[in-house]
């Protein structure tokens, strides 16, 4: 079982000014990779018509492709632990380059499916490089520098709607999947030419290293809390933004550049990641904890009754936006104290429960919005921030447990 020895830093004594610039290279792989998970959102009504199905049946393209992601954290993150993250990370986002090419050339919805299924279980780069940055961070600063890089993995989700939006609109939806195999092709060389290596502190098999997840699992009640609250929190996002692009059709008439521009309203709530993990180092995790849920249900009564004014719709999505950012940071500065030698594996956990619960709110958003309308989706987002609440408001008091 690991040890909860302190963690061996990458490089003992990284400039301020190389730290920085690491910095900026991993937000920005995180950026990147994640947004292929986020790139169909708004494309759907799109994608729907092109394969001659219904867009309910489309939303089934977001789902495929965050069960991707989360096996693919469940198969390829824990790798982390055992290989170098570089050369990890560079392998990995090779595959992810050949997926987004399928996925622009394909004409048949079940190899579409298929690539899209690959993309996002190849688009785990993003928390590859996450845990990366807490190794890098000198002691007492990890939730900053881990705050910085949610930063670029949150622009990533946030501005990943409107490129592929902008783009359809200009070129088509496929060349959104172009653009993102380009990109991926350049962030391999760059990522294998400026990262530092790291031996991982693991040294046994990858058999061994996966029979540990489960240990961790039971042994430490911090990281079932935060799995379980952040999949709550995700599942209410994703439900959102799935549903989001039927009302702005429907009720506004957007093309998609006018869609791609209101989805650049949640950029804004990147600003929640760097302040949430200056919020964790000081020890304050926890009741920020209650007040990010109790925003998010606010956030989802505000889309709920704002549905006719296109402002508050858009005020509402920023308010979701900083409530998810602020969690996820918050959540990760958490589990990375709690085994410095496992943060990967630890991550493995944390962020499949995310994806798992991103995929349930697409999938219900779907189920929802088809029966119930925009009203349905407040409602369900409502009740899923509320049962956040009374989980953290539980934890409080069952800490030893839960």
């Amino acid at each position: 079982m690991t040890s909860r020895s302190p963690s061996v830093p990458v490089e003992p004594g990284l400039s301020t000014r190389r730290l920085r610039a690491l910095t900026f290279v991993l937000a920005a792989a995180a950026g990147i990779s994640i947004a292929n998970v986020f790139y169909s959102q708004p494309l759907l009504s799109l994608i729907a018509e092109s394969f001659g199905i219904s867009e309910g049946s489309a939303a089934v393209v977001v789902t495929v492709t965050q069960l991707g992601y989360a096996a693919g954290i469940i198969v390829v993150i824990p790798l982390g632990d055992l290989f170098d993250p570089r050369a990890l990370a560079s392998r990995v986002l090779v595959i992810t380059a050949v997926a987004a090419a399928c996925v622009a050339v394909a004409t048949n919805l079940t190899i579409f499916l298929v690539a899209s299924a690959v993309l996002g279980f190849t688009s785990v780069v993003a928390q590859i490089v996450v845990p990366f940055a807490a190794h890098l961070a000198p002691a007492g600063q990890s939730g900053r520098y881990v705050g910085q890089v949610m930063s670029g993995l949150l622009l990533g989700i946030m501005l990943a709607r409107s490129v592929s939006s902008f783009l359809a609109d200009l070129w088509g939806w496929r060349s959104v999947y172009v653009l993102s195999a380009a990109l991926m092709v350049i962030m391999v060389i760059v990522l294998a030419t400026v990262l530092p290596r790291r031996k991982p502190d693991h040294t046994g098999s990858y058999g061994s290293l996966v029979v540990s997840i489960w240990h961790l699992i039971r042994e430490e009640p911090a990281l079932r809390r935060r799995a379980v609250l952040q999949a709550i929190m995700f599942a209410t996002f994703s439900a959102f933004w799935t549903s989001v692009t039927y009302v702005l059709i429907t009720e506004y008439d957007l093309s998609q550049t006018k869609i791609a521009i209101f989805a650049l309203v949640g950029a804004a709530g990147a600003a929640a990641a760097p302040i949430a993990g200056r919020i964790g180092d000081r020890g304050l995790g926890r009741p920020a904890t209650g007040v990010v849920f109790a925003l998010a249900a606010v956030a989802m009564a505000v889309a709920g009754f704002g549905v006719h004014h296109l402002v508050v719709l858009a005020l509402a999505g920023i308010l979701l936006d900083l409530a998810v950012q602020g969690n996820l940071v918050l959540s990760q500065q958490e589990i990375y104290a709690l085994r410095p030698d496992a943060r990967s594996r630890l991550n493995t956990v944390f962020i499949a429960s995310v994806f798992f619960g991103g995929a349930t709110g697409s999938a219900l958003s779907g189920v929802v919005y088809a029966h119930a309308g925009w009203t349905g989706i407040a409602i369900l987002g409502v009740v899923l921030s509320l049962v956040g609440v009374v989980i953290w408001a539980i934890s409080q008091t069952l800490r030893a447990r839960f």
